[in-house]
């Protein structure tokens, strides 16, 4: 692990934790788990723009516990970095209590990833396949509680539904008696991909569990987020790609304003973010607002002394 910028300091006391805020009656505005993306740099750009939640990317636990080299590549934060939840994919639980006995100091939480549908995560034990585990779930879930010992720190889990919707109530019914702290659930199935969200689903859940639940899938604005918090009856929403197009969605923006995109340079330089991450997010930022031609003359940018320079020459500074 390490921290860019300031130092690494634990996360302040005084800061609301993610629990209150779902009590709050707010609706809670959450950056989800993204594998390349969500990381510090893009964290910190989307807290300025109102979002009150953010999750690191999905983290190998097995790979972080077992290697140095992977706790500093793949966990980073700092002091403003704050609340934040560490997403985990495991399938053993000791190695994911040693793992959020590691983080524990630098985070509100940990989540455990039941929703990844990709292959390789499915033939690993990880992600989907667990919401058909949920004695695994329940015995990761023990052993992360009997294993810190800070009464506040969370653990939470992010799911698919089943086909047989009963299913996935019973496999929350029986993390909530475990002590989950609350529940991301995604509106599809393991099998879909592109089919519309059943938000039904989601409304079902919650209407089951006395735990916070959050609602997840296809929002793509601040007044979508509100539409699905409303119908659902969820205590906050989790949006991914809606972020990755336009960080200041949360604030209200229906596109990506000028601001922000400043706003993503100065902070991914200032923390030193790898110059294929820092222009893969430019380039999902600026797809709305730029031509197809211009868009082609930017994505085939190499450097960030490029980047800079175009940017300067079509937006000014």
């Amino acid at each position: 692990m390490k921290c860019d910028s300031i130092q690494t300091t634990k996360c302040q006391e005084g800061k609301k934790d993610p629990i209150e805020m779902f009590h709050s009656g707010q609706l809670v505005k959450i950056c989800a788990p993204m594998v390349r993306y969500s990381k510090l740099a893009f964290r910190t750009l989307v807290r300025k723009y109102c979002c009150d939640l953010c999750y690191t990317p999905m983290i190998v636990a097995a790979d972080f516990v077992r290697s140095i080299k992977a706790r500093d590549s793949e966990f980073t934060t700092n002091q403003g970095d704050c609340p934040l939840i560490v997403q985990f994919a495991a399938n053993d639980a000791r190695l994911l209590s040693d793992a959020a006995r590691i983080v524990c100091p630098y985070a509100n939480g940990i989540d455990i990833n039941c929703g990844c549908p990709q292959r390789w995560a499915m033939a690993e034990g990880y992600g989907a396949c667990l919401i058909n585990k949920p004695e695994l779930v329940r015995d990761m879930v023990k052993q992360v509680r009997n294993q810190v010992e800070n009464p506040k720190f969370s653990v939470s889990i992010k799911i698919r539904i089943h086909d047989d919707l009963t299913r996935t109530v019973d496999l929350c019914r029986k993390a909530e008696a475990t002590g989950v702290s609350w529940i991301t659930v995604h509106g599809r199935t393991v099998e879909e991909r592109h089919q519309p969200v059943h938000y039904d689903a989601i409304k079902i859940i919650k209407e089951n569990m006395s735990i916070p639940v959050i609602a997840n899938g296809d929002i793509r604005s601040l007044k979508e987020a509100e539409n699905v918090w409303q119908i659902t009856g969820t205590d906050g929403v989790m949006v991914a790609r809606g972020l990755l197009a336009n960080p200041a969605m949360f604030a209200g923006y229906e596109e990506t304003p000028l601001k922000c995109i400043w706003d993503w340079v100065d902070i991914a330089l200032e923390l030193g973010t790898p110059y294929m991450c820092f222009h893969q997010h430019l380039m999902y930022m600026m797809e709305k607002i730029t031509s197809k031609q211009e868009r082609r003359v930017f994505n085939a940018l190499s450097s960030a002394s490029a980047v800079l320079d175009y940017l300067t020459e079509h937006y000014g500074i």
